[in-house]
């Protein structure tokens, strides 16, 4: 029993919080898909806004067909790790694709973009002289690849490049190795870093950064190479990673540098030697959507469009909003248990978003997470603003009666 006490707290958090809620938020079930948008759940139709599909390439047609093509050619799972047998030719051949794209000369492919962080932090910053300071609200992969790293790890407030450089200046001279860990723009809120400052802070004091691009690769930029393309930083970026999950729509996850050194991680990389390597459909959907995003602007384009209109009716509407213009539109609630009713209440009115309570967000904050995406329709945001425009005076009479 004694392995089990430690989640008797969360349990009963959790089983209160339930008991007046008519669905589970965190295990709904898309019992099936009906596009990029729209999913069947409980025999309901309800809008996606919340699936990271930011350029909404989950059922583009040539995707699709690659996929399918790759699985008649290459099996449907390589069996094998990177290391070992599950190298394909088309592994190496997107590696060379995407450093193209994002102007690195290297690039090594994961399983998963949270591997890629682990397999990369975890290699690069090695106890006892080398030292990793992240953003506090890095994601749990960067911090998972810190605490496998074993190197010491030093936390610098949210978006704060003077509060770096005040702990890059603390640091003993015994330092050799000294990595930094941001990201481009954060999953939960949504908010952007100054990745030009902090590229700035960091070479200052001979770091090295790492920016993650997850939730930013393929919208941010003229190119869609990021923040640090935004902020016309890219090229000094040491180590750039991302995800094919959100906008390349598949599975796996990459880092890129302009470092020859970073080819050490393919023999120094547990998460990169140990795991099995991305399916021949994962990389054919991944490979075709890089080549979608280099070719067409239009999609990133409808993006923005959407975030704004999405983002302009929410601040009419007095919903408080964590961040400005952006794909992630977060609205903050009062506590967990107006969290749990507000996303029940989307969920009747057809519209799925992500529920966030602490303590997975950050500052303890309670949230409801919309992700937009460019295959949203005019009809799909309609139904949104609507189901919003309800919550909200929901909200007014809740808070009026108080």
């Amino acid at each position: 029993m004694g392995l089990f006490e430690k989640f008797e707290g969360t349990a009963a958090q959790l089983k209160g919080l339930l008991a007046a809620s008519p669905r589970d938020p965190f295990s709904v079930s898309m019992d099936e898909m009906k596009g990029p948008t729209r999913a069947i759940v409980k025999g309901k139709e309800i809008v996606l806004a919340g699936t990271n599909n930011y350029l909404g390439l989950t059922f583009q047609k040539d995707a699709i067909d690659a996929a399918s093509e790759a699985v008649k050619t290459s099996g449907t799972g390589t069996t094998g790790s990177r290391f070992a047998n599950g190298t394909y030719a088309a592994h190496r051949q997107l590696e060379k694709d995407l450093a193209k794209f994002l102007g690195y000369e290297h690039c090594i492919v994961f399983s998963t973009g949270y591997q890629a962080n682990l397999g990369a932090i975890s290699a690069l910053a090695q106890p006892p002289h080398d030292v990793i300071l992240i953003d506090a609200d890095c994601h749990a992969c960067i911090y998972d690849g810190c605490q496998l790293s074993g190197a010491e790890t030093i936390r610098f407030r949210h978006n704060d490049p003077e509060s770096l450089d005040k702990r890059l200046s603390r640091l003993s001279r015994d330092v050799k190795g000294k990595l930094v860990c941001i990201e481009g723009m954060y999953s939960m809120f949504g908010d952007v870093a100054p990745v030009k400052e902090f590229v700035e802070v960091a070479h200052k004091h001979g770091a090295y950064l790492l920016l993650d691009e997850a939730h930013s690769f393929g919208v941010f930029g003229d190119h869609g190479q990021g923040v640090c393309e935004a902020d016309g930083v890219r090229d000094q970026v040491d180590f750039y990673t991302g995800t094919f999950s959100k906008s390349l729509a598949s599975i796996g996850g990459f880092v890129a540098s302009n470092h020859p050194e970073l080819e050490y991680l393919r023999f120094s990389s547990r998460p990169y030697m140990f795991t099995a390597s991305p399916s021949p459909a994962n990389i054919a959907a991944a490979s075709t959507a890089l080549a979608k995003i280099s070719s067409d602007n239009s999609m990133r384009e409808r993006l923005w469009d959407n975030a704004e209109r999405i983002h302009a009716a929410f601040t009419q509407l007095g919903f408080e909003l964590c961040a400005g213009v952006g794909p992630v539109i977060a609205v903050k609630l009062a506590n967990r248990e107006q969290a749990f009713m507000a996303w029940n209440m989307l969920m009747e009115s057809g519209v799925y978003v992500n529920l966030a309570i602490p303590p997975g967000t950050p500052n303890a904050t309670s949230i409801l997470r919309l992700s937009v995406s460019a295959a949203h329709t005019e009809n799909d945001l309609d139904i949104v603003v609507n189901a919003y425009t309800n919550l909200s005076q929901m909200l007014a009479k809740e808070k009026a009666e108080t």
